[in-house]
């Protein structure tokens, strides 16, 4: 009797190790889907992104014999002032465009939400911007900031702001705020797709009530609309932030770096090292990129307490 009991208990004895339930069908099923999956990530970035740590470690250049270094890539790094100052110019590029696109990408997304005549036309239309090639929007930028012809010189010349032509991409501040409205041009739309599928999922209800209730619409867009839409905020406050780190496309045509390196971000850094033929020193700027990117995410989601809604 006692045996019996035991076995039909979910209870085992001590010092035994407790029984595995073996997998179903659906469950191996489940696991023959997954395989594929797996060895994509397997093969397509979890061995890059482990082949480019283990080269940051050694002297990879093409005309050199291969070499073991350590950390000594990284010590260049740290005293390379090229790097710091494509550090600085990333984090500023960051913490100035991506606000400006999540900010313009919920306006967007608050209008578009709205039942407007021709609205499924509107929301297709907003998504050129995003659909053109990042090389082909930047050169259209070029022109546009011209010195000699572009428009922004003639709107500016028109509306009577000034009576020389600025030099756009050729100081520090003017290509700055070229290449941030240049990418928000480029990837707003992106945030505001997110956002309008998380506005679509409120229930209207909850804006009715509001309506009968008197509330205003700042109370409703503060005590309804941002608590339900704060786990898909998140969700692209991440993807524009990874993205905008890693900015290379937009920077290298509208700007190449310049004037005098002042636009260069880590990814440019990085690359004009892999197009030297130095690609220890270029893996190591870009180990020092995916870190960066990866401290940001756990930032986010930590300081923001946001483990439960994003799960």
């Amino acid at each position: 009797m006692k045996t019996e009991r035991l076995k039909k208990s979910s209870f085992h004895l001590p010092g035994r190790p407790a029984r595995v339930p073996a997998l179903d069908r659906e469950q191996w099923i489940a696991l023959g889907f997954m395989v594929p999956l797996l060895l994509f990530v397997v093969l397509f970035i979890l061995v890059p992104v482990l082949g480019t740590l283990v080269d940051s470690f050694f002297l990879d250049v093409t005309y050199l014999p291969k070499r073991f270094l350590g950390l000594e890539n990284y010590g260049w790094l740290l005293r390379d002032p090229g790097f710091w100052q494509s550090v600085r110019f990333t984090c500023l590029f960051v913490v100035v465009s991506v606000p400006l696109e999540i900010a313009l990408g919920l306006m967007i997304a608050l209008v578009l939400n709205e039942q407007l005549p021709m609205r499924g036309l509107l929301r297709a239309c907003v998504l050129i911007p995003w659909a053109i090639p990042a090389a082909v929007s930047g050169r259209v930028f070029e022109l546009i900031y011209n010195y000699s012809f572009g428009a922004a010189n003639y709107l500016f010349r028109v509306l009577h702001l000034t009576e020389r032509p600025v030099n756009w991409l050729g100081s520090e501040a003017g290509a700055f705020l070229a290449l941030v409205v240049a990418d928000s041009w480029k990837t707003t739309p992106f945030a505001a797709i997110i956002l309008l599928a998380g506005l679509s999922s409120i229930p209207d209800d909850l804006y009715r009530q509001a309506k009968v209730d008197r509330a205003t619409f700042i109370q409703r867009f503060s005590r309804i609309t941002l608590p339900l839409l704060k786990p898909v905020l998140i969700v692209t406050l991440l993807f524009r932030t990874i993205d905008a780190l890693r900015v290379f496309d937009v920077i290298y045509v509208l700007t190449g770096g310049g004037p005098g390196g002042t636009t260069t971000s880590l990814s440019l850094f990085g690359y004009h090292y892999f197009s030297a033929g130095d690609f220890g020193y270029g893996s190591a700027v870009s180990v020092i990129l995916f870190l960066l990117a990866f401290a940001l995410s756990i930032i986010y989601v930590k300081l923001g307490h946001f483990e439960r809604e994003v799960s």
